[in-house]
């Protein structure tokens, strides 16, 4: 789906990963789940433009609903995949600490697990091989991505704004829609490692310049980081 010039989202309010095309390429943030392969050959397809084009896959954390088919697209299209240093074990292996799950209503709950089974959820590949990153590196990919810390939700949780669509793309950092409650607007990630560490973490992105501010799940923003910030803020 085409959300402003050059900026497309694939997936849906459940979940969702987001493609930036360029004159020099594509790059895409996150890869959701692996059935959304079948939503990224379609979204290129409609653009005119060939897997061979994608340059690199950014993950904004190691977590499987965002890594989904990123191994796939890295052994059968060459495509690197790009993760924050402190997630990369993560990434590879699928490790992570048990968190409380917090509230939930149930039909939610089953709703996000459907749709998961629908996506091929439980067949998620780990990475197995990853280019690791850091807070300010600008990776040399279209749109010139930079990755923001973001630790909390995992310890190499990260943003990532890409100034050429005026975007910046927070995975778990903060949701619109609660997977497990179904509620909307915006507020706290469930399953975050450490709660407190990614609310204050949120004061990285407040001061970031875009329009669009860019979920793992639920609607995207329009609007500035700092009031979205506000928001999850005022929420959790």
């Amino acid at each position: 789906m085409k959300l402003a010039p050059h900026l497309h989202r694939l997936g849906n309010d459940i979940v969702a990963s987001y493609l930036i095309d360029l004159p020099e390429g594509t790059t895409l943030i996150d890869a959701g789940m692996p059935g959304h392969w079948h939503d990224l050959q379609r979204e290129l397809a409609e653009i005119g433009r060939p897997l061979s084009d994608i340059r690199g896959v950014v993950l904004t954390h190691g977590d499987s609903d965002h890594i989904g088919f990123a191994e796939r697209l890295r052994t059968e299209a060459g495509v690197p995949v790009f993760i924050h240093a402190a997630d990369a074990h993560r990434v590879r292996t699928g490790e992570k600490p048990k968190t409380p799950m917090g509230p939930s209503h149930l039909a939610p709950m089953l709703g996000f697990l459907a749709y998961g089974i629908r996506k091929n959820a439980l067949r998620t590949r780990h990475v197995a091989e990853v280019v690791e990153v850091a807070e300010g590196d600008v990776l040399d990919l279209p749109g010139a991505p930079v990755i923001i810390g973001m630790p909390g939700h995992s310890p190499g949780s990260v943003a990532i704004h890409v100034p050429a669509v005026d975007a910046v793309f927070v995975g778990d950092a903060l949701t619109t829609r609660h997977v497990l409650t179904g509620r909307e607007g915006a507020q706290p990630a469930p399953f975050t490692d450490e709660p407190e560490r990614a609310l204050d973490s949120l004061d990285r992105l407040a001061a970031v310049p875009a329009s669009w501010v860019l979920p793992g799940h639920g609607a995207p923003w329009h609007g500035t980081p700092a009031d979205i910030v506000q928001a999850v803020r005022a929420a959790g």
